[in-house]
């Protein structure tokens, strides 16, 4: 019997009907839509879905959707700042060339913008942390880190000249 599970999904308020054994990851992409959210691995080891659930990453995989009642949940669809504007993540993502086939790129951006919300000034050696649970298969990695750490700088730029 599927269970009515009060939600917000990137700023929006929503309701999901899920059954009681749906993990999130399938919850959102089959009831919400919203398919940026990656399945990989669905065992939590690869990263394509993380989604940022009350402020802290997690694999969408591993919670399952009744667990959410009330939760604030960001997906890739919610990193965009506008909608013709992309996040400066997504931007420098393009720019440094850091996603290949892209599948494991929504995992990693959501990654990196919950780091970069916990921490604007984030060191290589902390990026690589953040990222070890995500996956690529494509890139080594170099060319991701790069444009995390572009981003930071561009951000934290932005900040000084604003205050």
């Amino acid at each position: 019997m599927k269970q009515i599970i009060p939600v917000k999904i990137n700023s929006e308020q929503c309701e999901l009907a899920v059954e009681p054994h749906r993990s999130l990851l399938d919850a959102l992409r089959n009831e919400g839509g919203l398919t940026g959210t990656k399945k990989g691995c669905d065992v939590g080891e690869c990263g394509s879905c993380t989604v940022i659930l009350d402020g802290k990453p997690v694999n969408s995989c591993l919670v399952l959707a009744a667990e959410v009642r009330g939760c604030n949940i960001v997906t890739i669809e919610g990193i965009q700042t506008s909608s013709d504007q992309v996040h400066p993540l997504q931007d420098n993502f393009m720019k440094c060339g850091a996603a290949q086939c892209g599948f494991c790129t929504p995992g990693i951006i959501v990654m990196a913008k919950a780091l970069l919300d916990e921490n604007p000034t984030p060191t290589e050696d902390e990026i690589k942390f953040a990222i070890a649970g995500n996956i690529c298969r494509c890139t080594g990695y170099t060319k991701i880190i790069e444009a995390i750490a572009l981003t930071a700088n561009q951000l934290n730029h932005k900040a000084q000249e604003e205050a």
